[in-house]
């Protein structure tokens, strides 16, 4: 190992002690009781919230996701999939915060969104609990796949060890493993509120001084104009191999590089159908546990008007920097990243290339923080599943607060070992994990969020229709109809959550009206004193 990858080394071995530290201090008051731990006594300060909310939420996707896309087929996908994730995110915090924050302290002051739905509908039976526990352990375990392949890369690549990929996932999930059984959701906040602010300047630092490393603004898309329909927003660049045949995951081909450049197709055009795929992106916030959570956990309804502001500010100018830096990283390293598996990685090579060793150790920093503050927020939510949603809302009812914080903590190493199993036996691509599980939670949770909110008709057995119809569609479509192509290629998120929708209003209407008790709670939401 070299001295320059030493330096990074210890720079970033100085950050995860910070998170080690962050966690030990926040320990004592986290493990005091479930709400502590698991919702942080319901006491999240207006910076906390919305750092933590988005930095929970963009995960290393982010960094290295979302980048990877850009580099490899320029702005077409990209740029629409963040406009989307940019809408959706405003919309979320503008629609859903406030009402969620309230309504979920006056439904027997709910701690997880499973225990909100059952107590929203008095699911005695625990129906829809049983659901909505269990779609969390398999979407989120996948989630948490996700954020380990992030880790096997990030070592790998800069220090040389690709060969050792296996090692890193599974020392990157132990490190993520400890912090989390340390801390609770205090400290994962705590922790994420940072993560959230060395992600924000990783990617400005990275997209200014690589847009300065090529010569400028002017000079990069002149560079990338020679690529056919790179960047044409209704267009998508086509890599191809030295036969000039499209490179995908599916194929396992690689880009050809001639000329020190990758080879390109003519590239083709990108329909209003693919646009409306990629900004359906932006439907999933209404589904995401580690997003509505943080509702949930704000101190007071009247703070969430300016987390908003942190968290949509915040949100806008990362997206659009991490597309930025894979489409710079393109002009600048134009031949170097030959699968959409490699792209991935760019971001790692601008920082170790135009940056001094301990600086880019801080910039890929950024990279851990985003992983981090995804996998122990899913790793978190998993956990809280089943120990309180599963165990003792549905097998122990009488479980002590002592027992149900030993079933979350074992529910962690299971949740552990089986996202360590999906990053070593899955897909390389970050992107295309991490969509499959989006869509998952967006459909089988987003539909049913917006209807608990603001339609009062919604009844028991259309919520247990609609969340059963979002999960199991988005996988049909996934394995199955998608398959198709054509216009059944649309991203599995869009059709499974009109389907959910449907599926809640037609039974709802089919089926008895929900109690007078549930009606009158739903109205007195908005003016109850909390």
């Amino acid at each position: 190992m070299s001295a320059g990858n030493v330096q990074i080394l210890l720079a970033m071995g100085g950050y995860l002690l910070f998170a080690i530290g962050v966690g030990l201090w926040y320990a004592k008051k986290s493990n005091e009781n479930a709400e502590e731990f698991f919702l942080g006594g319901r006491g999240l300060g207006p910076w906390v919230a919305a750092m933590s909310a988005e930095a929970s939420d963009m995960s290393g996707w982010l960094l290295m996701g979302l980048p990877g896309v850009a580099y490899f087929t320029g702005a077409g996908e990209a740029v629409w999939t963040a406009i989307g994730l940019a809408i959706g995110t405003w919309v979320n915090w503008r629609v859903v915060a406030t009402r969620l924050r309230r309504y979920s302290q006056v439904a027997g002051d709910s701690i997880t969104i499973p225990d909100f739905f059952s107590n929203r509908f008095r699911d005695r039976r625990r129906v829809l609990m049983t659901i909505a526990a269990v779609t969390i352990l398999v979407f989120f375990s996948i989630y948490v796949g996700a954020q380990f392949v992030t880790f096997g890369k990030l070592f790998g690549y800069v220090f040389g060890m690709e060969n050792y990929y296996q090692l890193m996932v599974v020392l990157g999930a132990l490190f993520v493993l400890v912090y989390t059984l340390i801390g609770g959701f205090l400290a994962e906040s705590m922790t994420d509120f940072f993560q959230g602010i060395l992600m924000f300047f990783a990617l400005v630092a990275v997209l200014a001084v690589g847009v300065a490393k090529a010569g400028g603004l002017g000079e990069v898309v002149s560079n990338l104009r020679e690529i056919p329909r790179f960047v044409d927003l209704l267009g998508i660049a086509v890599p191809v191999d030295a036969s000039g045949v499209a490179v995908t995951s599916a194929a396992g081909n690689a880009q050809a590089v001639v000329g020190g450049k990758g080879a390109f197709g003519p590239g083709t055009g990108y329909s209003l159908l693919s646009v409306l795929s990629c900004m359906a992106w932006g439907l999933g916030y209404f589904g995401m546990p580690q997003v509505l959570l943080r509702f949930m956990a704000i101190s007071s309804p009247a703070k969430v008007r300016e987390s908003r502001l942190i968290a949509v500010t915040w949100c806008v100018i990362s997206l659009f920097a991490a597309v930025a830096i894979g489409m710079v990283g393109r002009a600048l390293l134009p031949g170097l990243l030959t699968t959409a598996g490699a792209s991935e990685t760019v971001f790692i090579h601008m920082a170790v290339s135009f940056f001094p060793p301990v600086v880019a150790g801080l910039v890929l920093s950024g990279i851990l923080a985003a992983s981090m503050s995804s996998s122990d927020s899913y790793m978190l939510i998993a956990s809280s599943a089943l120990a309180n949603d599963l165990v003792k809302g549905l097998i122990k009812k009488d479980a002590s607060e002592r027992f149900v914080m030993w079933v979350a903590r074992v529910t962690l190493l299971l949740v552990t070992a089986f996202g360590v199993w999906v990053a070593l036996s899955g897909s390389d691509s970050i992107f295309r994990v991490v969509s499959y599980a989006w869509a998952g939670l967006g459909a089988a949770f987003g539909p049913l969020m917006l209807f608990s909110l603001f339609w009062k008709r919604t009844n028991l057995p259309g919520a247990v229709a609609g969340m059963l119809t979002g999960g199991v569609a988005v996988v049909v479509w996934k394995e199955i109809v998608g398959k198709l192509g054509g216009a059944f290629g649309v991203y599995e998120l869009l059709p499974a959550f009109v389907l959910s929708s449907v599926a809640i209003v037609a039974v709802s209407l089919l089926t008895k009206p929900p109690a007078a008790e549930i009606v009158e709670e739903f109205d007195r939401v908005d003016t109850a004193a909390l």
